[in-house]
């Protein structure tokens, strides 16, 4: 039986994700186990200092962790990771949060890792009363700066994993947590869209720090793995600067289900689907006027590969931005990855995709590029005015 898509009934535009575990699109298509777990528990009343107790044994055993727990967004794991590692288990200082009077508070991250996920994560650091102390430049970090950044009132190091991050210049993971367990200071490794569950671990991250919604395709939450006192001290903050950034026994519940479920999912199969639809798109692009197609790994060594789409607006009489917005209009909106847009190309990401919405994807790339040939003079719209039509958008929401 074919459920009625809810997104007519609340109004809302039925998009096709071709973009990736994007937040701003709902980050993923949610397991079947993780959904049937929100709604058994939903109806029911538990203790919730319990049902953690049960998520870290689960988090644990996948992430090869001596403890975990989950909580609103892997956003607020950071700032509980950096807390907890500020204040460990003193209730009275985590009471005091975010003033972090008598603590080590400087966090040192690298520049090139100082990035926004929709936010800064700067603040994210800042938020828990720590203060951030960048280490090299943006396209650079040598072992001597990480090392010179950290003295005495250093709590902790965080590492991000992301696409958003600088893809060169910077110090490896392994080499990074060597120098800051030489000083004594614990690894904090933000790796919200990642696969690896247990790499970073590994490495020598002491927190490693998932999305429970994105690749795992649990609902909306943070996990926090790793050494259990950090873990600990982390989870405490739900005491103080945490109450904030809570999670309900339905992401709990839920994030369990799907990282179980993770264990039994046949990757094979998921990545062989994404494959077909790639070549799928790439089919349709190729010999188009001014079009480049080509299937690429991820940035981060995720086991997925994207589309990148290089547009020639000369040859293709539409700019690579114009074709993104004109894919997400009409009344089958399809939502490209557009972060590198003014390069000139986009992505297309396949891990969103519902059965047969492939199949709808080749068309309206097929429909778009015919309707841009057939027009005189190439469409070209300033990215400026782009960028301030959305910025004004935001600006005037909810209208």
């Amino acid at each position: 039986m074919n459920t009625p898509d809810i997104r007519a009934r609340l109004g809302v535009r039925p998009i096709i994700n071709v973009s990736g575990t994007m937040t701003g699109l709902g980050a993923s298509i949610v397991v079947p186990e993780a959904i049937e777990a929100v709604s058994a528990i939903l109806r029911q009343f538990v203790e919730i200092e319990d049902l953690q107790r049960k998520a870290s044994e689960a988090i644990a055993r996948l992430c090869q962790a001596e403890a975990g727990f989950v909580t609103a967004s892997c956003s607020a794991a950071i700032t509980l990771g950096v807390a907890g590692a500020m204040t460990g288990s003193d209730l009275a200082a985590i009471e005091r949060l975010p003033d972090a009077t008598g603590l080590k508070n400087e966090v040192v991250i690298l520049a090139g890792h100082m990035v926004s996920y929709g936010a800064p994560i700067e603040q994210g650091i800042r938020l828990a009363g720590a203060r951030v102390v960048p280490v090299g430049q943006a396209t650079s970090a040598r072992p001597h700066q990480l090392a010179g950044a950290i003295n005495g009132q250093t709590a902790a190091a965080v590492y991000v994993v992301s696409h958003h991050t600088v893809p060169y210049g910077m110090l490896p993971l392994a080499e990074f947590a060597e120098i800051a367990h030489a000083k004594g200071v614990p690894v904090i490794v933000d790796a919200a869209s990642e696969y690896d569950l247990r790499g970073f671990i590994a490495a020598g991250a002491d927190l490693a720090l998932y999305s429970a919604h994105k690749f795992l395709g649990g609902p909306t939450g943070g996990i926090v793995a790793g050494r259990e006192d950090l873990v600990r001290a982390a989870f405490l903050q739900n005491m103080g600067i945490g109450r904030g950034m809570k999670v309900g026994k339905e992401g709990i519940a839920g994030t369990i289900a799907a990282l179980e479920a993770w264990e039994r999912r046949d990757h094979a199969a998921i990545r062989a689907r994404e494959t077909a639809a790639l070549e799928l798109w790439q089919t349709t692009l190729e010999g188009r006027a001014g079009i480049t197609p080509a299937i690429v790994a991820d940035p981060t060594n995720n086991p997925l590969d994207r589309l990148h789409v290089a547009v020639d607006p000369a040859a293709a009489h539409i700019t690579a931005w114009d074709l993104a917005d004109r894919l997400a209009a009409g009344s089958q909106p399809v939502i490209v990855r557009d972060h590198e847009i003014e390069h000139g190309y986009f992505y297309m990401d396949p891990c969103n995709l519902h059965p047969g919405e492939e199949v709808i994807v080749a068309g309206r790339l097929a429909e778009e590029l015919d309707r841009a040939q057939e027009s005189n003079d190439v469409i070209a719209t300033k990215l400026s005015d782009r960028r301030a039509r959305r910025l004004r958008s935001l600006l005037s929401w909810p209208n």
